[in-house]
Parts: structure tokens; C-alpha cells; sequence
């Protein structure tokens, strides 16, 4: 089978499953609302500073709570030995790499369309700059979380402590995109700087980091 095969075979399995169980898309969402209603409250919704620190917020959210999905990743794989099978098979590994962050875009991306007008109507945003260069902003931004995610969450799932491992791998890798999502958000909701140059930093930031994580996912699959 090729290795388009292959991914479209693994991927079809992770929602089969993530539908039946929903265990994934229950607990972002949850996480993700409580993130909301916290922040609420903690500041004036009505306020103007709401639209320059909206950025942040969202996107905080976010990657909170897709590391809920990321721990959920390889951790079905375990069962049963799984993943041990698919390291032994002649599969290549980049076929269940690709299949399992484009899963965990698909998860997070669901995420972002139910809470995203949440977040307008709590904080009454309003994009004073070019509301469309939003959606190239949360496709590059989801797409830098989940690739590094799966790709640590990978490396973490044999150790001891694999929930609190993924957040100190993941997070101190994702400032450069963390800055360049709030940034370019910040930008098109205030309208005041383009955010033409960090959404272009943002897609440099992907293109690198998914070939390093193409390059060495197999490694990663066969280490002990």
C-alpha cells in the first residue's frame, strides 16, 4: 500500500475511534469554555483593551487545551500493543505521523469553529483590519501546534509522567508560533499594523518544522 494509503487507512481509524469515544473533542471543549468564562470575568468584556489582549486569550486557549488531544494521540496506540506492531511492520513512519497530525488538525480545528464565536460574543470582538487573513492565521497556527505536538507526544509516551512531559517539550518550541498567532490576531482585530509579516513567519515556521519532524519521526518510532 502507498504511503497516501496508508495515512488515508490511519486516519479514518483515529475519527472512527474519536467519534464513538469523543474522549478528545469533550475535554478541549470543556477546557476551552472554562479558559472563556474565567477570563470573562476577570476583566471588563466591554473595555477596549478587550480587542488587544483578545489575541492571546484565544490562542492560549488553544493550545491548552489541544494538549489534551495530544496526549490522547499515541496513548490508544499503546493498547494492545499497537504501536509496537506498526514499528515492526513494513509501514513507513511518516505515514503514521502524517495520519495522526492531520487527525489532531482536525480535532483542534473543530475545537476552534465551536468556541470561536464564543469568544465574539463574550468579548465583542470586531475585526477592525482584514477579517479573512484570520482563516490563513488559524490554519498556519493549528497546523505549528499539531505538528510539533505529535511529533513530542510521540517522544513522551513511554515516560512515566507523558502528560506533564508534553507541555515542557512543546511549549518552549512553540514561542516563535505562539508570537507570530497572538501577533497577527492582535493585528487584524485592531486594525492598526499589518499582519502580513507574521502570518509569512508563521508559514516559515511550519514548512521547517514539519520537515524536521518528517526527517526524524522515525527515529523517534524505533527508539527505546
Amino acid at each position: 500500500m502507498s504511503l497516501a494509503g496508508i495515512t488515508g487507512a490511519t486516519l479514518a481509524k483515529d475519527l472512527r475511534l474519536e467519534w464513538r469515544s469523543k474522549d478528545a473533542i469533550n475535554a478541549m471543549l470543556f477546557f476551552a469554555l472554562l479558559v472563556v468564562v474565567v477570563f470573562s470575568f476577570s476583566f471588563d468584556p466591554n473595555a477596549e483593551e478587550s480587542r488587544q489582549i483578545a489575541g492571546g486569550l484565544i490562542w492560549v486557549a488553544f493550545l491548552f487545551a489541544s494538549v489534551v488531544a495530544l496526549n490522547q494521540t499515541w496513548a490508544r496506540e499503546l493498547r494492545n500493543q499497537a504501536l509496537d506492531a506498526y514499528r515492526v511492520s513494513p509501514a513507513p513512519a511518516n505515514a503514521l505521523f502524517l495520519a495522526k497530525t492531520v487527525g489532531n488538525f482536525i480535532f483542534v480545528g473543530v475545537l476552534e469553529v465551536l468556541m470561536t464565536p464564543l469568544f465574539i460574543v463574550f468579548y465583542k470582538l470586531r475585526a477592525l483590519g482584514p477579517a479573512w487573513q484570520l482563516i490563513p492565521v488559524a490554519i498556519l497556527g493549528t497546523w505549528a501546534l499539531v505538528v510539533n505536538g505529535t511529533f513530542f507526544a510521540a517522544m513522551s509516551i513511554r515516560t512515566r509522567s507523558r502528560e506533564i512531559m508534553l507541555p515542557l517539550l512543546l511549549f518552549p518550541i512553540s514561542i516563535p508560533a505562539i508570537l507570530a498567532m497572538v501577533n497577527a490576531t492582535t493585528a487584524i482585530l485592531t486594525g492598526e499594523l499589518s499582519s502580513r509579516f507574521w502570518i509569512v513567519l508563521l508559514a516559515t515556521y511550519d514548512v521547517v518544522f514539519t520537515i524536521a519532524c518528517l526527517l526524524l519521526f522515525e527515529m523517534v518510532l524505533h527508539a527505546e
